[in-house]
């Protein structure tokens, strides 16, 4: 086991730069999420970690060890692919060892790898079969498996469940979360579900266009995001933003515009009044919002008023879509609340988990939550 520590690393094909000044050190056997949209560059890190791809700037080191020009089978990793890669033509026993032979194990010592491996991963009684025998789920455990018997100092894992359905994503994202604690290997995992990112990861990183934009906790995203893009990017159904202009009235803060007018906590009207007078974006989530009279949140200068445009029945939750002036919020709120299309109705809003963000650079102005935690961006 070992930690990853990237320097500074930048890539570059041609005049494009695919990765930015890329800063990031990783505890032993720490899970970590890279997280973002198609195109940022999370992939392509992944790869100058492997050394499938070439840095064009920077340091990357694994343990203790420079590994900018050790080519890939030196630097003790096993990567986990998207497609799984493996060899139609071998039985899932074969595709296993494939990798110790080529590296000249013991047939004895690779035998017992194997089958440790597959007991771990219960596909004992898949070892005979080939690839086209196995379903989805199966195929995507024997390719952790043929990483497992390598017994690597890190995982790097790229989109490995991709490929799978809904209910088969959810069933293997729990087995790779125990087996990664079981095993206890630094693992750097790729994905674009920011779902799966919350899920897994001990630390995630949301990324952008090339640059990370945070680096910290699950829940450290969720409650304190530094920018506009990673609250809208953590969190599903995403934040919703409105348009509000700040109006100081003595200590009281307001956040007004057409169909709400919500009062700021003390904590938050602090941080707004440097833009009284001005327009910032409101942030707050689906899950923040209540319907009135079928909400714990209590009704106190915080209300949405708008006309329900969509309903859509989640069973014990409804997240229901409503025009507030000339924004669009989406409200999850409980299964059996009347709502139908058409109808005005009234939102409460949670005036303690309210977040703030300044209009021309997205960056975060203040969140209502105390207290705020160090975060590394």
């Amino acid at each position: 086991m070992a930690k990853v520590k990237l320097e500074n690393v930048w890539k570059r094909f041609g005049k494009v730069v695919a990765v930015k000044d890329f800063n990031l050190e990783t505890e032993d056997g720490e899970f970590v999420v890279f997280v973002g949209p198609s195109g940022c560059g999370k992939t392509t890190t992944l790869r100058m970690i492997a050394g499938l791809e070439e840095i064009s700037e920077g340091r990357i080191y694994i343990g203790d060890r420079l590994v900018n020009d050790v080519p890939p089978k030196d630097r003790d990793i096993a990567m986990v692919f998207q497609n799984y890669a493996l060899y139609p033509h071998m039985n899932v026993y074969e595709n296993m060892a494939f990798g110790l032979r080529l590296r000249k194990v013991p047939r004895q010592e690779i035998d017992r790898r194997v089958r440790e491996a597959a007991q771990l991963l219960q596909i004992e009684h898949l070892l005979n079969r080939k690839p086209r025998e196995l379903s989805g789920g199966q195929r995507q455990r024997v390719a952790m498996g043929r990483a497992i018997v390598r017994e690597p100092n890190v995982f790097l894992m790229d989109e490995p469940l991709s490929n799978l359905d809904a209910k088969l994503r959810v069933e293997m994202r729990a087995e790779i979360s125990k087996l990664q604690r079981r095993l206890g290997v630094t693992t750097i995992y790729v994905t674009h579900d920011q779902v799966e990112a919350m899920t897994l990861g001990q630390r995630i990183v949301v990324m952008k266009d090339g640059e990370i934009q945070q680096v910290d906790t699950p829940l450290n995203l969720y409650d304190f995001p530094v920018n506009r893009f990673v609250a809208g990017f953590i969190g599903s159904p995403a934040m919703n933003f409105l348009r509000a202009r700040v109006e100081a009235e003595g200590d009281a803060v307001w956040l007004k515009n057409t169909g709400f007018s919500l009062k700021a906590n003390a904590l938050f009207g602090k941080e707004l009044k440097a833009y009284n007078g001005k327009e910032v974006w409101l942030g707050v989530r689906p899950e923040h919002l209540g319907l009135k009279g079928w909400t714990h949140i209590p009704e106190k200068d915080n209300v949405f008023t708008g006309t329900v445009e969509v309903v859509e029945p989640l069973g014990a939750e409804t997240e229901v879509h409503v025009s507030v002036g000339e924004h669009r919020v989406i409200a999850r709120v409980d299964g059996h609340a009347p709502v139908q299309p058409g109808t005005k109705v009234e939102l409460l809003a949670d005036l303690d988990r309210l977040h703030a963000f300044d209009l021309d650079t997205d960056r975060t102005i203040a969140h209502s939550a105390a207290p705020k935690p160090q975060a590394q961006a």
